[in-house]
């Protein structure tokens, strides 16, 4: 087992105090990656420890309600004996999920790129009309506003790493590629203040129920069909933005093939369609250098307790695929738009 998600796993209170919460009997308890799973007299369930508020959580619950109308095939809350989708142990949350029986998304199998796009576009479609005022999570129009605001985060970094004296491998590789990545997130802006970027904010049906978190393992594929779970970072935003999600996800282990999002956007479009206007702004989405963001931030926040050499392992990849970038950027922009 990965030793980031052990460390995790021992935050777990496994106390029969928390799962007497619940009507089910437990037969079993182990763990995968971040969560346990719970064989029980009601079939298989997952445990999962959630590191956010309770009105997250709520509106986590109100999301998925609402697409379940439409669409059946995302993950399902057990609720407790008090009726609720989470339980306070011990000052820590959890929540308790049906198991969906299935395997995990291969991306470098066209045909689960093509299941999974064409099921994102079925959960589009039923998110339509969704509308929230929890704003934390409504984030519609507002991409423009915060890539500026993650630029000036990248300068700030860049002045810390700057006044270390004794700077290490991570900083000396962080210096020598921030200037180039924070003129990306320029043209990134650029690109969207120069798109319909806020006129197609006010259009409802360019407007989902995003996943945001499109990994392989949160798609799971059962008789040609594909389900979605884990909701943890799901928001209100514009269609587009979950497709910048998954073809972001998609292409960064396979040298930014341009022809996996092609198969992505050819086959939701077959369910929903995506207009040019969309598509100038998936460019500008696509444009932002969100790996090299994500794990400055990360080490310079110490927002994840990691090891030196994991920070280090993660950029030398990240920037190891500049050029890759640089092409499906080139050939998004030539070929796509």
């Amino acid at each position: 087992m990965d030793k980031l998600n052990k460390n995790y796993l021992k935050k777990y209170n496994l106390s029969l105090d928390l799962f007497n919460q619940y009507d089910f009997i437990i037969k079993d308890i182990y763990p995968i990656r971040n969560v346990y799973i719970i064989d029980t007299n009601k079939g298989k369930k997952i445990l999962k420890k959630v590191n956010y508020t309770v009105e997250e959580l709520k509106f986590i619950e109100e999301i998925i309600d609402y697409i379940k109308i439409g669409f059946r095939r995302i993950m399902d809350f057990e609720r407790n004996i008090q009726g609720e989708v989470y339980t306070i142990y011990k000052g820590e949350m959890y929540c308790v999920m049906d198991l969906i029986d299935g395997r995990e998304c291969q991306f470098s199998n066209p045909l689960d790129l093509k299941i999974s796009s064409v099921a994102l576009a079925q959960m589009h479609k039923a998110s339509k009309g969704f509308t929230t005022n929890f704003n934390k999570r409504a984030l519609n129009g507002k991409s423009i506003e915060k890539f500026k605001i993650q630029k000036e985060e990248m300068n700030f970094f860049k002045k810390i790493a700057n006044i270390h004296k004794n700077k290490n491998e991570f900083d000396n590789l962080f210096l020598s590629e921030v200037d180039y990545y924070i003129d990306e997130i320029s043209k990134s802006i650029n690109i969207l203040e120069n798109s319909d970027y806020y006129d197609i904010c006010k259009e409802s049906d360019k407007i989902s129920i995003c996943h945001h978190d499109l990994a392989y393992h949160n798609i799971l594929i059962r008789e040609d069909e594909a389900y979605f779970i884990d909701f943890d970072y799901a928001i209100l935003d514009l269609k587009a933005n979950d497709l910048c999600n998954f073809i972001t996800k998609v292409i960064k282990n396979f040298a930014f093939d341009i022809n996996k999002a092609n198969i992505i956007l050819n086959s939701y479009s077959s369910i929903y369609s995506i207009t040019d206007k969309e598509l100038e702004v998936l460019y500008g989405l696509l444009s932002f250098p969100y790996d090299f963001y994500d794990i400055s931030k990360n080490y310079y926040t110490k927002r994840k307790d990691w090891e030196d050499e994991v920070f280090l392992n993660r950029l030398i990849k990240k920037c190891n695929y500049k050029e890759d970038r640089e092409e499906f950027l080139k050939n998004f922009k030539d070929n796509i738009l």
